[in-house]
Order: C-alpha cells, then sequence, then structure tokens
C-alpha cells in the first residue's frame, strides 16, 4: 500500500488556516495520494520546525506570516521570483535534502484580481500596503501588469525604500512609477489599495486614512474570513468594492501544488466549494 506524501502550512499562528482543506480537495480532483497539516512555529523558530517536518518525511510546505522571509534564507535554491523579493511561500523538500524555494504569492493574487474579481490593473494607481514578506512576494507579478503608478506604504520608511529600490529595474522595464512612502503622512488617491500588512489579522484597525480609495475602486485584503472583514467594510464606506484574500489564498495554493505534483488542479471551481463550505461552517 503507497504511504501518502506529507505537506503542511507552516505559520504562526496557522490554527485558522484553510489550506488543509484547499490541498485535500486538489488531491481528491486530481487523484494525488497526499496528507497535508497545519504546523505551528514558534518565533524565531521556523527554521526547526522546518527540519522537524524534513526529519519525518515532508515533501513541501507553504509558509505564511510571519515566517516568508525565514524560508528565503532556509533554501539552497530559488526561483527567480523569490531572488526577487526575497521571500518564499512555497519549499520544495527534496530527496537530497536540499530545499527549493519558490513564491506563489504573486501568481495567486494577480490571478484573483483580474479574473476573480474581473478587475484589470493595466493603467491604474495601486498602493499597496506593508513592506514584509507578503508584500514582497506580489510586488513583482503587480509591476508585471503594467499600473500606470504604484505606491508603497510602510509604518517603517526605510523597509518600503528597501524593497522599492530592490524592483527598480523591473518597474524601469514595464514603464511603472514605483514610489516607497511613510504609511502616516501618506497622501493621494487610488484605484485599488491592496493590504499586505497584518493589521486585519491582528485586530487593529484599518491602517489607511479615509480618502486614499476612490469610489469605484478595489479594496482588497490579503486575509479572509472574519479577520479580512474590518477592512472590507472600510472600503465599502468609500464607494469601493471589498475583497478578502481567499480567492487568492486558492490561486496561490494551485500553483504550489502543480509544482509539487506535476498537475493543475481545478482552482475556480474549488474556491467555489470553499466559500459555500465555510458559509455552511463547513470549512
Amino acid at each position: 500500500m503507497t504511504v501518502p506524501d506529507l505537506y503542511c502550512v507552516i505559520g504562526n499562528p496557522v490554527a485558522h488556516s484553510r489550506s488543509p482543506w484547499i490541498h485535500a480537495r486538489f488531491a481528491q480532483l486530481t487523484g494525488q495520494a497526499l496528507t497535508y497539516e497545519r504546523l505551528l512555529a514558534p518565533e524565531g523558530g521556523f527554521a526547526a520546525a522546518l527540519a522537524g517536518f524534513a526529519a519525518r518525511g515532508g515533501r513541501g510546505c507553504n509558509v505564511t506570516v510571519p515566517f516568508k522571509l525565514d524560508a528565503a534564507r532556509c533554501a539552497h535554491g530559488a526561483s527567480a521570483r523569490v531572488q526577487l523579493a526575497g521571500a518564499a511561500n512555497t519549499l520544495v523538500l527534496q530527496p537530497d535534502g536540499r530545499i527549493h524555494a519558490d513564491n506563489t504569492d504573486g501568481l495567486g493574487l494577480v490571478a484573483d484580481i483580474v479574473h476573480g474579481a474581473g478587475t484589470p490593473l493595466a493603467g491604474d494607481d495601486l498602493l499597496l500596503l506593508g513592506a514584509g514578506g507578503a508584500a514582497a512576494g506580489v510586488l513583482g507579478p503587480l509591476i508585471e501588469q503594467r499600473p500606470r503608478r504604484l505606491v508603497l506604504a510602510n509604518r517603517t520608511p526605510a523597509r518600503a525604500q528597501a524593497l522599492a529600490h530592490s524592483h527598480v529595474a523591473l518597474a524601469a522595464l514595464h514603464k511603472v512609477e514605483l514610489e516607497a512612502v511613510d504609511l502616516q503622512g501618506l497622501e493621494g488617491d487610488f484605484d485599488m489599495v491592496i493590504n499586505a500588512t497584518a493589521s486585519s489579522l491582528d485586530s487593529a484597525g484599518v491602517p489607511v486614512p479615509t480618502g486614499v480609495l476612490r469610489a469605484g475602486g478595489l479594496g482588497y485584503d490579503m486575509m479572509y474570513g472574519p479577520a479580512a472583514e474590518g477592512f472590507l467594510a472600510w472600503a465599502r464606506t468609500q464607494g469601493a468594492q471589498g475583497r478578502d484574500g481567499l480567492g487568492m489564498l486558492v490561486q496561490q495554493a494551485a500553483a504550489a501544488f502543480a509544482l509539487w505534483r506535476g498537475v493543475h488542479p481545478p482552482a475556480a471551481q474549488v474556491l467555489q466549494e470553499l466559500r459555500a463550505a465555510m458559509a455552511a461552517g463547513a470549512a
């Protein structure tokens, strides 16, 4: 009897993650034999948690907050996306003990905005909140969609400036105006505001002032479920559409699944099923 391959999502917190449900459904629909679990790593303990998982025969991991920068540092090899971002959300644990890192966050975000929300990014003014691993992972793919202007805002301006600096060449290639600003002094208005901070997860409120999101625009929180409700409600008060990151979660998971298994699962179907299951309290 074949033993299913072992995968996990590593984070802190991680109990809320819907990734086990998503990957179990992907496996059912594609005929893949695997098990997928949640792994809570203590703060500062990512490397040890990853080593323990590998010792148990783990084949791959998704990585969530706050460990995406740690994941990139732990890898022996990395995709071009990880090399640019300095952050990884997907690890492939190879039989020889080497670790390959990739980042599917940006692919998932762009797919959910462009196809899920039906909102093209080309020519728009975008505001990306945060400069940690979540923001780093999506900045490159957002630039590749050729918005007119992309502003990074963070409470620590130096981090936003460093992240912007690492993407200057890519922005120039795609003729995108790329800026980094202090979150406290944020001004202007935008077609889209994307929240890549942990403010929703920490119940810290909306990290931007009223008026930065144009009426008719899109307020997108990379968190999902109850954690995102405050940000989405704020977006609606601006006369904009609010969308949580559940579609991004499923799309980035599909890209990771394809990387691990060589099979592309039906992401749109699974997203529809997951929303229905969550509404019914079954996922």
